[in-house]
């Protein structure tokens, strides 16, 4: 199995930090990607909603959901830590191949629903800063693709230290806002008493928790927390946990912060002036000026929303990376995958913008917080079972205090969304011409996904893992060549990438260089985790890659083949020159999957770029 993020996967070293606040500081950094989604354009659509129309009285709902985020970030980090598997990583070892993929299309909903709120939040920033119109507005957001290709580029620590600083852009423009609105402390104090005053008040509440606690991020942080490269003790992975919730903590507190003041802004203006039914950004932007008598409010409103879709589309993108290789062990191009992800998101909003108009906005932001709502059930239950195995998690499992907290949290969620499908289903089977249809399709979907969600939640993960070294275990190569004398003594390397390409490359390179000649075998570790953080990336794939490594090397030598091995991070065609450059070498044999045209569009090409880098012959075997 490959890494998570192998790009950058271990690429943050931790272990010569001496000082207990430098070892925090070189720990902090992944939840503050992830606490973005905790304060995307989705969340801003709930807290206005509710800040209007109940004032204050719903500020403790936005701190219980704070609180299950928390403790639901902290188990996807402890996963992650522990066990080097991110969540869809799990799932793929634990789950039958049609389970993991109805998991993974339910995972791509989600994020593809996440990034249309990004989408239409910035385009609503960008429309209330600069006037431009709305649907133009969704057009520009393509081009943040590239801004995102660039930061991967750049590493991770600035990745890291761009998101943060768009968090601290919200974060101030928001003490400003609290400024100018002066809200009422008392009644701030009050809200945080949990109380619902209407079964309007529920709804929206039940949008607040679907707003807040997002799926996607739980597998992008037991992915992001594998880049941190550390002492594998118990003690060390003890002091990891530990750090991880300090930085898990700090980040969702102050996303806690960013929502509770959108909440605050809007029952300190909207409620207190009796605007009961400002739901909508726009409104909310409009009305800031003239109520708080300052032309910044409406300024610092937009640049903070711009900012907060812009992160958010970040680490949307991540998880889409993650869950496409978790899942289906599928790799593709980040470009690719990038502008597939963002299609999703802008082709549904301007279609609907152009038939509907710009003022339906605020219905496509709720509607896209419900779809990751609906979704994370799907992702909490297999997340609480995987931390609560002690074979799995190899003794840091968590204790039955929290087990119980997680499965309350998990219940809460899922009921919720349960009252949430059957109100909507039963309102469309009382209104609908032709009620014959929703009985067909969208009725036995919804039993079809109950029967899902039960599934997870009682099967008992007594099936053993898969192990990808048993597929890929060089058993089942098939050397037949002859080994024979050669007075020519070549240095060969040979790339290897554990699949039945390798056996082609190998009787090719031993025919050619006899048993006198050394040969180098090279492989590249290249996940999401590898190309951001190089070598110190940390997890289950670069873990695995190694062995498999090792296991040739062993098997080869016992034939009588000197042989040495290089593992390498990053892009093939980028890290394979650097190694044969460097090195001493004659030749280098590459095997290849012979896939043309579109194929390589999505998977990219190496042979193509690496022959123009390495100033040796370059033999090609298909």
């Amino acid at each position: 199995m490959t890494k998570s993020l192998e790009e950058v996967n271990q690429s943050v070293a931790t272990a010569h930090k001496k000082t207990g606040f430098r070892k925090i500081l070189a720990f902090l950094g992944p939840a503050y990607l992830v606490s973005v989604g905790y304060m995307d354009p989705g969340n801003w659509a709930t807290d206005i909603a509710g800040g209007s129309q109940f004032g204050y009285s719903l500020l403790w709902v936005l701190l219980m959901s704070n609180l299950m985020a928390l403790l639901l970030q902290s188990l996807s980090a402890r996963l992650g830590i522990v066990t080097q598997l991110d969540l869809a990583q799990a799932s793929r070892e634990t789950y039958s191949k049609i389970i993991n993929y109805i998991l993974y299309f339910l995972a791509e909903i989600a994020i593809a629903a996440c990034d249309l709120a990004e989408v239409l939040g910035m385009a609503i920033g960008i429309n209330l800063l600069f006037d431009i119109p709305l649907i133009e507005g969704v057009l520009i957001t393509v081009l943040d693709t590239f801004l995102l290709l660039f930061l991967i580029n750049k590493g991770i620590r600035k990745m890291e230290a761009f998101i943060i600083a768009l968090v601290v852009i919200i974060g101030f423009s928001f003490i400003f806002e609290m400024i100018f609105a002066e809200p009422e402390l008392d009644k701030v104090i009050y809200g945080l008493v949990p109380s619902i005053p209407s079964s309007a008040a529920l709804y929206i509440a039940i949008g607040i928790i679907g707003a807040t606690v997002m799926p996607h991020n739980l597998y992008l942080h037991s992915s992001l927390v594998q880049t941190r490269k550390f002492d594998r003790t118990p003690a060390g992975i003890k002091q990891a946990l530990k750090y991880n919730f300090i930085d898990s903590t700090i980040a969702l507190n102050l996303a806690f912060f960013v929502n509770a003041a959108i909440l605050i802004l809007a029952a300190a203006t909207f409620y207190k002036n009796g605007m009961f039914e400002v739901a909508e950004i726009q409104d909310a932007h409009k009305f800031l000026e003239p109520l708080l008598g300052t032309k910044w409010a409406p300024i610092l409103f937009a640049v903070a929303l711009i900012a907060a879709g812009q992160s958010s589309t970040v680490t949307g993108t991540l998880a889409g990376q993650i869950v496409m290789e978790g899942y289906l062990n599928l790799r593709i191009q980040p470009w690719v995958r990038r502008i597939i992800t963002r299609l999703i998101a802008i082709v549904p909003a301007v279609i609907v913008i152009l038939i509907y108009g710009e003022s339906v906005t605020g219905k496509l932001l709720i509607l896209s917080q419900v779809i990751l709502s609906l979704q994370l059930g799907f992702a909490i239950i297999p997340l609480i079972h995987f931390v609560s195995d002690k074979s799995k998690m190899k003794g840091f499992h968590i204790s039955k205090t929290t087990q119980v907290a997680a499965w309350i949290i998990a219940a809460i969620i899922v009921s919720l969304n349960a009252k949430l499908v059957f109100d909507e289903i039963t309102s469309w089977l009382e209104n609908s011409d032709n009620p014959i249809v929703l009985w067909l399709t969208v009725v036995p979907l919804a039993f079809g996904f109950l029967a899902l969600l039960l599934y997870i939640v009682f099967k008992p993960f007594i099936v053993r893992a898969k192990s990808r070294i048993e597929n890929h275990s060089p058993h089942h190569l098939k050397l037949h060549f002859t080994p024979k004398e050669s007075y020519n003594k070549q240095n060969i390397a040979i790339s290897v990438d554990f699949s039945n390409a390798d056996e082609a490359a190998l009787n090719n390179a031993f025919d050619l260089g006899g048993i006198n000649a050394q040969y180098t075998l090279i492989h590249i570790v290249e996940t999401v985790g590898a190309l951001m953080y190089g070598g110190n990336v940390d997890d289950h794939e670069t873990t695995v890659d190694e062995k498999l490594l090792l296991e040739y090397k062993e098997m080869l030598s016992q034939k009588g083949f000197k042989i040495k091995t290089e593992l390498g991070f990053g892009e093939p065609n980028k890290v394979i020159p650097k190694i044969i450059n460097e090195g001493n070498f004659d030749i280098l044999v590459m095997g290849t999957h012979g896939h043309t045209g579109l194929k390589d569009i999505l998977f990219g090409t190496t042979v193509d770029k690496l022959r123009h880098k390495i100033s040796i012959p370059l033999l090609i075997v298909k």
